[in-house]
C-alpha cells in the first residue's frame, strides 16, 4: 500500500508539500505521543500516529526517516513547524479522527507493526 492510497482512504489532510505519494511505500505503522517511546520503537520509513503538534515531531520524524506523520483529533502543527518539516522532507498529514480510529484504519489496509 502506498502512502496516496492511504491519504485516499483515510481522507487525509496533506499539510506540507504534496510529493509523489504513490512512490512512498510505509514499511510500518507505529502509534504513540511519547517522544522516547517512538524514538526507541519505531522502525524506519514506518507512518506514525500521534496527537502530537509540536516542532518536536519533525525531529523524530527526520531521524527515523519516516514515512509520513498523521497528526489526529484535528490537532494543527504551527506554520513554523511545517515549514521545518518541508525542510526536513517530512510528511505532515492531518485528521479529525482519534488515533485509535485511524490505527484501526490503518490495520484494514494491511499496515501492520512490521
Amino acid at each position: 500500500m502506498n502512502l496516496q492510497a492511504i491519504i485516499t482512504q483515510l481522507d487525509l489532510a496533506v499539510l506540507t508539500r504534496a510529493g509523489d505519494f504513490k512512490r512512498v511505500t510505509p514499511v510500518s505503522g507505529y502509534a504513540s505521543d511519547l517522544l522516547s517511546c517512538v524514538m526507541a520503537g519505531a522502525k524506519h520509513g514506518c507512518i506514525w500516529v500521534t496527537l502530537q503538534a509540536h516542532a518536536n515531531i519533525v525531529a523524530v520524524a527526520s531521524l527515523l526517516e519516516m514515512s509520513a506523520v498523521i497528526i489526529t483529533e484535528d490537532a494543527r502543527p504551527d506554520p513554523a513547524t511545517i515549514a521545518k518539516a518541508n525542510e526536513e522532507g517530512i510528511t505532515l498529514l492531518s485528521t479529525t479522527q482519534p488515533t485509535f480510529y485511524v490505527v484501526g484504519k490503518l490495520w484494514e489496509l494491511g499496515l501492520r507493526e512490521g
